[in-house]
């Protein structure tokens, strides 16, 4: 069953130290992002993405394009994960970040967020989704294949410029 957009998440209090329990008792809301939102989307962008994180004016501008195409998780105070998902002028779906903070990661957060994405998407008649991925970060490609998304045959050398190879991963949301 797929995520609906403002479904709160139960936290994993009873797993962490004392002082940290009264922050991570607080529900997560999944919701679309707001232009308030954009420093905080900022910090949990370079929380999920230390080595590159996009810089603010990406952020601002991929709101300012896409801002109907992100969904943040909120628990009323900050945010803890997000994602960007636009669609080409082709029709073809795009996964084009997904990020959760270290602190909330393991809870199948990236997993509500995808699988309300692809809920989207389907509901609007796209037809196959498509997304890149590091080739080294295995956690994201055993979650993307645990949805169903197939890779490529091989790894794209340089597919993001000198030494940033990427794995290109398609699901298709054809029914039948």
């Amino acid at each position: 069953m797929a995520a609906l957009p403002e479904e709160r998440f139960p936290s994993r209090a009873g797993r962490v130290f004392l002082r940290e329990r009264a922050f991570l008792e607080r529900p997560l809301t999944m919701r679309g992002v707001t232009e308030t939102d954009l420093p905080e989307l900022v910090r949990v962008d370079q929380e999920a993405f230390p080595e590159e994180p996009y810089p603010y004016f990406v952020l601002r501008q991929l709101y300012d394009i896409h801002g109907d195409r992100m969904l943040v998780l909120d628990d009323g105070e900050r945010l803890h994960g997000y994602v960007l998902f636009p669609v080409a002028p082709d029709g073809q779906g795009w996964i084009m970040s997904l990020g959760v903070t270290r602190d909330q990661r393991g809870r199948g957060l990236g997993r509500r967020l995808m699988l309300e994405v692809l809920r989207r998407l389907r509901a609007e008649g796209v037809r196959e989704v498509r997304l890149t991925v590091e080739p080294a970060n295995a956690a994201a490609i055993m979650l993307y294949r645990s949805i169903g998304f197939v890779s490529e045959d091989e790894v794209r050398k340089g597919y993001f410029g000198p030494e940033e190879d990427r794995l290109v991963m398609t699901l298709s949301l054809r029914r039948g």
